[in-house]
């Protein structure tokens, strides 16, 4: 079967604050806001955020399932890794912005240029230059 480099995952993210957590990727890091659903006690149900082909689903805690921010958390359970066109360029936003840089702007050894940054509820983030899949298709 050939690779399909298309994305089929959606990662969906808890956030104790969602509506601002949305507000602060959308500003920050380029993801544009495509649709909100709150629920019953003014938080977020379900939302879509898109940022080029990659789509994220963001969502307030559910204690009925055991969803809970990262912040709840000891430590890293995580990395969301996305592809953006420029990631000098979108190093120097999100550093504006205020994002804590938790692996600086690098160049690999497979050809790739990225950084790591963690969102204010402790989410990790890579962006970079990589396409996954391109290698073995």
């Amino acid at each position: 079967m050939k690779n399909q480099t298309k994305g089929s995952v959606y990662p969906c993210l808890t956030y104790n604050d969602a509506e601002a957590a949305i507000k602060w990727l959308c500003r920050v890091f380029g993801f544009t806001k495509r649709l909100v659903v709150p629920d019953e006690t003014g938080g977020v149900l379900h939302s879509e955020l898109s940022l080029g082909s990659a789509v994220i689903l963001v969502g307030s805690p559910r204690v009925e399932n055991k969803r809970v921010s990262p912040l709840e958390l000891a430590g890293l359970h995580q990395m969301l890794s996305l592809y953006v066109p420029d990631p000098d360029g979108h190093h120097d936003c999100a550093v504006a912005e205020g994002a804590e840089v938790v692996q600086a702007l690098e160049n690999t050894h497979f050809g790739a240029r990225g950084y790591g940054v963690r969102d204010p509820e402790g989410h990790c983030w890579h962006f970079s230059s990589y396409i996954p899949g391109q290698y073995w298709a």
